[in-house]
């Protein structure tokens, strides 16, 4: 499956796209239960039950502290040998478009994996395959590598950059 995801803006949290004020977030594991109104028919692009699911996933939602019972975005992960893959990723719905709420979901999503990858060791190696559209804005505006005909990963100071940025210590 190819990705389709859009970092509108690297910023050290995610942000009201109207004021621009920042909003502290958790990436937290996601459960059943959160998944209650992810759904097609509210917005979702993706299947996220099916997702958790599956058991060699990891599941995780973006909330702001001030409001974690509504989550902002989902992402998937699968621990690989020597890197995470990035299975899916998704802006809630109302974090899309013109009238979106919050920007930065995506990137504060990503970078979280850049992080976990760092945390086993990995680099911060990120790997995901985009639709082809969007590979080059992905490597020339997002620095991610092309790794094979189809994918392409976050490694090394680009990764580290991802994660100083929405991972401050």
């Amino acid at each position: 499956m190819e990705l389709e995801f859009e970092i509108d803006k690297i910023t050290e949290s995610i942000e009201s796209a109207e004021t621009g004020e920042r909003f502290d977030t958790l990436v937290l594991p996601v459960r059943k239960a959160d998944l209650r109104g992810v759904t097609k028919k509210n917005g979702w692009r993706f299947d996220w039950e099916l997702e958790l699911a599956k058991t060699n996933r990891q599941v995780y939602k973006l909330v702001t502290e001030k409001e974690p019972g509504a989550i902002q975005g989902l992402v998937s992960f699968k621990n690989e040998e020597d890197h995470i893959h990035m299975n899916l990723i998704e802006n809630a719905p109302a974090n899309i478009g013109k009238g979106k709420k919050y920007v930065g979901v995506a990137g504060n999503l990503i970078a979280y994996g850049c992080k976990l990858s760092m945390e086993a060791g990995f680099n911060g190696f990120v790997a995901f395959e985009p639709k082809t559209v969007l590979r080059d804005y992905y490597h020339d505006v997002l620095g991610a590598m092309y790794i094979g005909r189809h994918k392409m990963a976050f490694v090394d100071k680009v990764a580290k950059t991802y994660v100083d940025k929405y991972f401050p210590q």
